[in-house]
């Protein structure tokens, strides 16, 4: 499906929509510029300008095969059914991190995967404010600013960082036992899962732990963790998705034995929060 050059043309397309819609608005927004769709999930006329830029660019990649942009989503929800019908299907986050890009903070990225029958072929996630980019192909590995990716040899629970899904953080720490969480060097938050990904591709972080999948945040990131020969699963041990169930989760590790330890610990931690969060974004 994907042409020679084709990965290239994604990468080249993600830049040029980051330098025309993103980057010149960072730090300069009106404050008509920034709305909410729902309380607490933001939205700018970046975000907006970016996913038309990019779903005008990825039609000429590749013909005909739809877009599920996160803002067309929002408008139109049945649009999301195409990742699991479509022969294949372009999954677009045009700006993630649009809370802290709206507050003028640098956590931000673009994240773009393509999908085959429901399976993540291909995955980009572009972190424009340092030109990072990351891109993994099914099959073929990750690559971090162009070079190899293998994650790191797995370090003791002390030692190692971890993410947990933004909204869910604050009430995750005050709810679950210190043993627990000072079982950790620490336990933190980007409010931006596209940086969080390449962090952990990068070897600085070492797991992410979410409740809440939507697809555009994770289709790339977790194909880019399999490939670099970690783990990227639901709660429930099945293999993940970007057409599964939204609270099904996701729980990220570098092997499969801290996968299975990690599943231990923050699942049965997280138990009441995860039965009562379902249907509740976080």
């Amino acid at each position: 499906m994907l042409r020679d050059g084709d990965l290239d043309r994604v990468a080249e397309l993600m830049r040029e929509c980051a330098a025309a819609e993103l980057l010149p608005r960072f730090r300069n927004l009106a404050k008509h510029d920034i709305r909410e769709k729902t309380p607490g999930d933001f939205v700018t006329v970046a975000d907006e300008m970016s996913e038309q830029r990019l779903a005008s660019g990825l039609a000429k990649i590749l013909r005909g095969v739809p877009v599920v942009g996160e803002e067309a989503v929002a408008a139109e929800p049945g649009l999301v059914a195409h990742i699991d019908s479509a022969e294949a299907a372009w999954i677009v986050d045009p700006l993630d991190g649009t809370a802290n890009f709206a507050r003028g903070n640098d956590r931000f990225a673009m994240i773009v995967a393509l999908v085959r029958q429901g399976e993540t072929i291909a995955g980009w996630i572009l972190e424009p404010a340092r030109d990072r980019l990351a891109v993994a192909i099914h099959g073929g590995g990750a690559r971090l600013d162009g070079e190899p990716k293998r994650l790191p040899a797995t370090l003791p629970l002390k030692q190692s960082v971890g993410f947990v899904g933004a909204k869910f953080k604050r009430e995750f720490l005050r709810r679950t036992r210190p043993a627990v969480v000072d079982g950790f060097r620490r336990l933190t938050t980007f409010g931006c899962a596209g940086m969080e990904y390449i962090d952990i591709l990068a070897g600085r972080s070492h797991f992410s732990f979410y409740r809440w999948t939507k697809p555009w945040d994770h289709a790339a990131g977790a194909l880019m963790i399999q490939e670099a020969g970690g783990v990227a699963d639901r709660h429930d041990g099945q293999p993940y998705s970007p057409a599964q169930p939204l609270n099904a989760g996701i729980l990220t590790a570098p092997d499969r034995a801290r996968w299975q330890e990690l599943r231990t610990l923050l699942t049965e931690a997280a138990a009441p929060l995860l039965e009562r969060g379902r249907g509740v974004p976080g």
